[in-house]
């Protein structure tokens, strides 16, 4: 059907009674029509073609909108594909990124800064540990590390310069220069040193 261009709602009903239509007024006239019924006929001719232009024409609209809705859908439609498409593609890269540098993208473990100061004994305890002797807790209680920040101490086995009572020096083994009176024995270990040595050697460990 060809698209009506114009409003009807806008058209308005000619003048029949005017002399512009007095030929068409004619031919209707008769012996049982006069010329008033002739131009009550025209009008209402008129209407009905008007009323039928009027439900064609919103028809004409909605028709209109349900096109223009059905392209928006499409437009739509189209560009979420296109989006999905560069998200795939970029997906995609990145994956072959990970594949081809998988030692880059290793995940960090979630773990915060640390708050509390590295704990490390004397050289002598380290050595104790790596060797699988015995070893006194007291070199992990506070006193211990302590000692271990101002006194480095050294293997039993090492031979170091020390001076004897007699005045003379002599190479004497580290074990016999330890002062006995600083370590103490693990029974005889307060409690409260206790608890601090337990985690700290287990920690060395």
């Amino acid at each position: 059907m060809p698209r009506i261009r114009s409003d009807p709602n806008l058209n308005l009903c000619p003048d029949y009674n005017s002399e512009d239509f007095a030929n068409t007024r004619a031919q209707l006239v008769n012996d049982n029509t006069t010329e008033e019924q002739a131009v009550q006929l025209l009008r209402n001719i008129w209407l009905a073609n008007n009323n039928l232009d009027k439900r064609l024409w919103q028809q004409q609209l909605e028709n209109d909108r349900e096109e223009l809705a059905h392209q928006q859908r499409m437009e739509e439609d189209e560009q979420e594909r296109l989006k999905q498409e560069h998200i795939d593609e970029e997906e995609d890269a990145r994956k072959e990124e990970r594949k081809k540098n998988k030692h880059k993208y290793i995940p960090i473990q979630n773990s915060g800064v640390p708050d509390d100061p590295a704990v490390t004994p004397c050289s002598y305890a380290l050595r104790k540990l790596d060797k699988g002797e015995y070893l006194e807790l007291w070199y992990f209680t506070n006193d211990g590390l302590d000692e271990a920040s101002t006194k480095k101490t050294v293997d039993d086995d090492a031979m170091i310069l020390s001076s004897l009572p007699d005045g003379s020096t002599a190479w004497v083994s580290s074990a016999s220069t330890r002062s006995a009176r600083s370590v103490v024995n693990d029974e005889d270990l307060p409690f409260e040193e206790f608890c601090q040595a337990c985690p700290r050697f287990l920690a060395a460990l």
